[in-house]
């Protein structure tokens, strides 16, 4: 008889492979359970428009998985299992309604020099922010890197009060609670230059005045700067690819096709997982959940502590993204020739506008101008394409995932099935006016809906794919409830993980690193 795997993961995204993998490598024995075909969760790559073309499904920039605390400790055991990495020393750029634009590379003398462009000022502002940035964000990522508990944070703040003093840790927690606008109008001059930088936070739930947002724009822009920005070499199904490498190497499963129903329990603790097939499978010391707060909740049928189900019910997701997939002739002609060398290009105006679009996919109406992200992978990895062609990478920032309206009045659709194609239609305009000739370029396409995504994947509810909001209410010490943002949950044995656990979404898989050193003990 096969002996039971010591941890049972239910879901095989990258949280679930990053806690398999550190467990495993401590001698544990794990099985993961992924109910689609393909494992990875969103982080996967594809052939979606036409053969020789790949895509990446959800996730594309994998700096955060590159400087994570997971690489660090695995990094040569992942590289022999295939990691590869595609790095760019020109992450990101921003190009404006009169063709002018503003880049981030990591030659500090050129940044500098493209943000004195618009504004003296602005510069100067920039050279303080870059001078104090290995001080500032060695602070800022022992927060974010930190379990959510007195004691770790007590650490933190200890050291950060011995290196800066109270007022410099006062600075800090202040900075943490506020909003992009705020920091940015109090940091900078010129409304484009904001606009370059507040794009950020739209990739991560926070509009312009949402507070606690202002360190994502903060964070993306300095190590852009500082580190350029890190793809897959040939997708990021690469991660996916050498993480399970690395699990089977040490013995233990990735099992796809196979959905667990039932999460088994007796005494008060998990002991296994019941699959759809009606196989039951035990756990010795874990049963790992990789799901949604609602998800949880079916698959306990209740964890037995009140507040805590409450918090499962009620959990908050982001509006939804709708993707398309381009497979192309030749890249968009922007404006400027060196917007070609870009992994990423911002279609987002103003902050106003960012503000704007935000509060109308909130609403539940189709935005009349919504914030596009226009990947270029293949400027980075040409493996991607067939020879001298290209992929985009199209991320259409906000969508309803349920359609109440349209702000601009002009589509009816009220469900993705018969709004997909006119939606699309409606960012491929905003990418032509920007670039024109660009549709002319295309040769394949493929739109993925926000119900096609929680079709794909149950945790990205309504399309939402950090699976929650990280406003300030549910992050930090509430991520995903008050006493549980280190991934334990009411029912002894049974943990949660993935983007809806501390410290949230992206791919840093800090979640499922936390999870697993808390198992271990290191």
């Amino acid at each position: 008889m096969a002996q039971n795997p010591d941890a049972i993961f239910i879901g095989s995204g990258h949280n679930s492979l990053a806690c398999a993998c550190h467990l495993a490598a401590r001698g544990w024995k794990v099985a993961i359970f992924e109910q689609n075909a393909e494992p990875g969760g969103a982080v996967k790559t594809g052939e979606y428009t036409l053969p020789g073309y790949r895509h990446d499904w959800g996730a594309m920039n994998l700096s955060l998985f590159a400087g994570s605390q997971f690489h660090q400790l695995h990094a040569a055991e992942l590289a022999r299992h295939g990691l590869a990495f595609a790095p760019t020393a020109n992450p990101f750029a921003s190009v404006f309604p009169d063709g002018r634009w503003l880049g981030i590379s990591s030659d500090v003398a050129l940044t500098t020099a493209r943000i004195r462009g618009f504004s003296e000022a602005d510069a100067e502002a920039w050279t303080g922010l870059t001078e104090s940035f290995p001080s500032d964000a060695e602070s800022i990522l022992g927060v974010l890197g930190s379990p959510m508990n007195t004691r770790a944070l007590g650490a933190v703040m200890g050291k950060t009060m011995w290196k800066r003093g109270t007022s410099g840790a006062l600075d800090l927690a202040r900075f943490l609670m506020t909003s992009p606008r705020a920091w940015l109008d109090q940091t900078f001059q010129d409304d484009r230059v904001k606009a370059t930088f507040a794009a950020w936070g739209m990739h991560l739930d926070f509009a312009p005045d949402i507070a606690g947002g202002a360190v994502f724009p903060y964070l993306e822009a300095m190590a852009g700067q500082a580190f350029g920005m890190v793809l897959g070499q040939g997708g990021a199904r690469t991660i996916t690819d050498a993480m399970i490498g690395m699990i089977e190497a040490r013995g233990g499963t990735v099992t796809c096709n196979a959905k667990v129903t039932n999460i088994e329990q007796a005494g008060g603790r998990a002991i296994g997982v019941v699959l759809a097939d009606g196989s039951v499978v035990r756990a010795e010391k874990a049963v790992i959940a990789n799901v949604s707060p609602s998800g949880l909740l079916k698959l306990t049928g209740g964890t037995g502590d009140a507040r805590h189900e409450r918090a499962m019910q009620t959990f908050q997701h982001a509006p939804g993204t709708v993707m398309i997939h381009l497979a192309m002739d030749q890249l968009p002609e922007w404006p400027a020739a060196e917007l070609k060398r870009f992994a990423y290009v911002h279609m987002a105006p103003s902050m106003d506008q960012m503000a704007r679009t935000y509060a109308q996919a909130k609403a539940g109406l189709l935005p009349d101008e919504p914030v596009i992200v226009c990947g270029q992978p293949t400027v980075v990895d040409p493996s991607r394409a067939p020879a001298s062609k290209h992929v985009l990478w199209l991320q259409v920032r906000m969508a309803p995932g349920q359609i109440r309206g349209d702000a601009a009045g002009g589509i009816t659709a009220r469900n993705w099935q018969d709004a997909a194609e006119p939606f699309a239609d409606r960012a491929l305009d905003i990418l032509e006016r920007y670039a024109p000739g660009t549709r002319d370029r295309i040769l394949g396409k493929h739109v993925v809906t926000p119900d096609m995504f929680e079709a794909d994947n149950p945790n990205l509810v309504g399309g939402d794919q950090v699976c929650g909001s990280h406003h300030l209410h549910q992050h930090f010490i509430n991520r995903p409830a008050l006493g549980y943002a280190d991934g334990t949950t009411p029912i002894r044995n049974l943990y949660h993980t993935g983007a809806a656990v501390w410290p949230g979404g992206g791919t840093g898989a800090g979640p499922g690193t936390l999870l697993a050193r808390k198992l271990v003990g290191n």
